[in-house]
């Protein structure tokens, strides 16, 4: 792991080192005494993620000489167990503020700082070995050229293209891939540019992890959150809309779009070509950002920010990807990958695996009758349907639901698999007897 990913923002230790303004930072305080009851100055500092001493400290100060806020009590002597309440002058002030603003909570990071912190914990400076992609997919059954070809995608770190046939594992591949990304980011719990706020840390999507605070050298900002690489997966319902700073008209703050959210990680645009939005359209959205690296987002003012675009792209899909689209598109996606179908060898291995884990004992003569009577068409001497990765689960599946139901042990036994698979494929008794 590199200094580059390891290295945290150092905590600020006065109000200019937080990049934010003074007169900023006392009406968020005063917003969040308005909402709290009797909070001390610890737990405000707490709120805000801004150490209390140099900062908060002064914050409150400032806020009772304008007699905004009174003291109303006290934990301790000590003055971050003050407590503080509104007085009446500040109790009109904050309800002006929140008219504006309803954002309350960790206080925001300047813009600027955001882009150099995504910088400097970019998933371009990680690098990924033949043995960390294996041990990613060591639970998956895969040829050993599409293992190599997907090492080579990811420590391009750019964008992806997968495609095959359903049930062949591209979105576990993508999970696998999106959790071997090593390295942590600090994802910010919102930033701030001209007075606008932008909610960016989402419970959802971010996965924080134990800070070093304690080892550090430096004290780090506490208004960033040190977490795993993000993986953010969307499919058919995504919009156009998605993409851009969404607006909160009741709140008034902006929600940071998804691929905000996954920089330094990866995002993963699954049953690409089934969305509500063209790939075209999705391709005149983000050709720049797929090539520069830097995403145009729109404020309500009519404004254009321009926010990092650090994210490792995966298109996943069933369809052809030139019947998706031309190739300008392709050629901005910089690594394709077809995910096949596996060989005969490697769908008696995944069957293995899952009767493994299913309890069900493994039978090679069971095996060798589900690929004839249901796989093979021996009249025809031809494939009668292809194999697919899932099948293996689906048919145990039913297989255990089956014996469980006429309360028989599951096992590789014709009765039981013809079922399964008339469950399965949708097979008729008709289908099934001819089969046989």
């Amino acid at each position: 792991m590199s200094s580059a990913e390891t290295s945290a923002p150092a905590e600020p230790q006065s109000i200019e080192e937080t990049g934010l303004d003074e007169a900023f930072l006392k009406e968020l305080a005063l917003k969040l005494i308005y909402y709290s009851h009797r909070p001390t100055g610890q737990a405000i500092a707490d709120a805000l993620c801004l150490p209390f001493g140099p900062i908060v400290s002064s914050i409150l100060q400032g806020l009772r000489a304008e007699q905004l806020i009174e003291v109303e009590g006290a934990a301790s002597g000590m003055e971050h167990a003050y407590r503080y309440g509104v007085t009446n002058k500040g109790r009109e002030r904050a309800l002006g503020a929140l008219e504006v603003s309803q954002y309350v909570g960790p206080a925001p990071v300047p813009l600027d700082t955001y882009r150099q912190t995504v910088k400097a914990h970019s998933i371009q400076h990680i690098q990924v070995t033949g043995a960390m992609i294996e041990k990613a997919l060591e639970h998956l059954v895969l040829p050993r050229e599409l293992i190599n070809d997907l090492g080579i995608a990811v420590n391009r770190c750019r964008s992806l293209f997968i495609w095959g046939e359903p049930g062949n594992g591209k979105t576990a591949i993508a999970e696998a891939i999106a959790d071997m990304l090593p390295g942590r980011v600090y994802v910010p719990y919102a930033i701030i540019c001209d007075f606008h706020i932008i909610r960016v840390f989402d419970a959802t999507v971010h996965r924080p992890i134990a800070s070093d605070r304690a080892s550090s050298v430096q004290r780090y900002d506490h208004r960033w959150v040190p977490c795993q690489r993000p993986f953010v997966a969307v499919g058919g319902e995504l919009q156009l809309s998605s993409l851009d700073l969404a607006w909160d008209e009741v709140a008034k703050f902006y929600e940071a779009p998804i691929q905000m959210k996954a920089n330094g990680g990866m995002l993963l645009i699954d049953d690409f070509g089934r969305q509500q939005i063209s790939p075209r359209s999705l391709l005149n959205r983000w050709i720049v950002p797929l090539e520069k690296r830097v995403d145009y987002l729109n404020l309500r003012s009519g404004k254009k920010i321009d926010v990092p675009f650090d994210v490792l792209v995966v298109f996943s899909t069933n369809l052809e990807p030139r019947d998706l689209c031309d190739e300008a598109f392709l050629r901005r996606i910089t690594n394709k990958v077809l995910v096949p179908d596996p060989t005969r060898e490697q769908f008696a291995e995944i069957f293995r695996r899952v009767c493994r884990d299913r309890g069900v004992p493994f039978s090679v003569e069971g095996l060798k009758y589900l690929y004839l009577n249901h796989y093979w068409d021996t009249k025809r001497n031809e494939p009668r349907r292809p194999l697919r990765c899932c099948h293996p689960r689906d048919i145990l599946d039913q297989v255990c639901s089956i014996a469980r139901f006429r309360g028989v042990p599951p096992q590789l036994e014709p009765s039981l698999l013809d079922a399964a698979c008339r469950s399965t494929f949708g097979e008729s008794v008709s289908e099934e007897t001819a089969a046989s």
